[in-house]
């Protein structure tokens, strides 16, 4: 594993190992989505709510008659008539993880932008492989934009975002958004991205593991997503997007990761092919960032300059 040289980073993946013993495995899936959601539910219950802002659950068409995708819908209760709004896709890996368990994220960003936030509870792998998930995040992008009116959002300005494989997902949401043409998306954060199927080589002395989300589940979320074995011919890049052709046209762009992050080389190599084909892209990297460092070591100075920064520069994509 890489080392860690950040004592606050150290401290906080020193946490993750001692709430999730063993670390995250996917041997099990349904087996680790109980035990992450009643891990969410008993970390939630420790922190207070978050007031301001009101909530609602609605059900937006399915693709291609695809069964109804909820969103639940984010909104500063103190707010004017018209405001920007954020597509939310939570991680999981693209097979864990719901909406819930990002409710106080959402609510977090509905008020630091001011904004109205949709979080997409799309299908998981493997029971729904690509591209169930992905067509389940563009119903509900599609919705949002055809119900602009009614939640008082200006559909100019609406961005998506995501971490890990909701950063993966809102990647391949770009992607999709512009080929179709149909809602123009105004800015994509993708936060530690899950982007590139062929990542993974498994560690080996040669090949240092990394904290978190080790090269053993990156294997295995890419294999049920896929429905195929990761790095094989025909995966599409709706479903892994750093095998697009053409990045050109894509919406400006955040990509934020960490050194230790198993994800770093594919993020940055993504980051640089926007930047070549004209895309405004903003890369950051930071040093000690694990995978989810944000959320283990959330007081830590690197965290908070991380969220900071994100919440800078989305604020200013969407209200200008």
């Amino acid at each position: 594993m890489h080392p860690l040289n950040d004592p606050q980073l150290i401290e906080g993946l020193a946490l993750f190992e001692q709430m999730v013993p063993g670390g995250i495995t996917l041997d099990d899936i349904p087996a680790t989505r109980q035990f992450l959601a009643g891990l969410n539910a008993a970390m939630a219950s420790q922190v207070p709510d978050i007031p301001g802002v009101a909530t609602s659950d609605h059900y937006a068409p399915g693709s291609d008659g695809a069964p109804d995708v909820m969103v639940r819908v984010y909104q500063p209760e103190n707010r004017p008539a018209t405001l920007p709004a954020l597509l939310w896709i939570h991680g999981g890996g693209y097979v864990l993880g719901d909406v819930a368990g990002d409710d106080l994220k959402a609510k977090g960003l509905t008020l630091a932008l001011n904004c109205v936030v949709a979080s997409v509870e799309y299908r998981l792998a493997p029971e729904h492989p690509f591209p169930a998930p992905l067509e389940d995040c563009y119903a509900a992008l599609k919705w949002l934009a055809t119900h602009a009116d009614q939640f008082g959002v200006n559909k100019a300005r609406i961005a998506i975002g995501g971490a890990s494989a909701g950063g993966g997902l809102a990647a391949g949401l770009g992607l999709l958004a512009r080929d179709r043409a149909e809602v123009p998306v105004c800015y994509q954060l993708l936060i530690y991205p899950m982007i590139d199927d062929t990542n993974v080589a498994q560690a080996d002395p040669d090949v240092p593991d990394a904290p978190l989300w080790t090269r053993a589940s990156n294997l295995l979320g890419w294999r049920a997503y896929l429905n195929q074995e990761p790095g094989s011919e025909g995966v599409s890049p709706y479903a892994a997007p750093t095998r697009a052709e053409d990045v050109s046209g894509l919406p400006p762009t955040y990509i934020g990761v960490g050194t230790p992050d198993l994800f770093c080389d594919e993020d940055i190599a993504y980051a640089q092919r926007l930047m070549k084909a004209g895309v405004p892209t903003e890369l950051h990297v930071y040093a000690d960032g694990f995978h989810g460092f944000d959320g283990f070591a959330a007081g830590s100075d690197a965290a908070q300059r991380f969220s900071g920064e994100q919440i800078r520069l989305l604020s200013r994509a969407l209200h200008g």
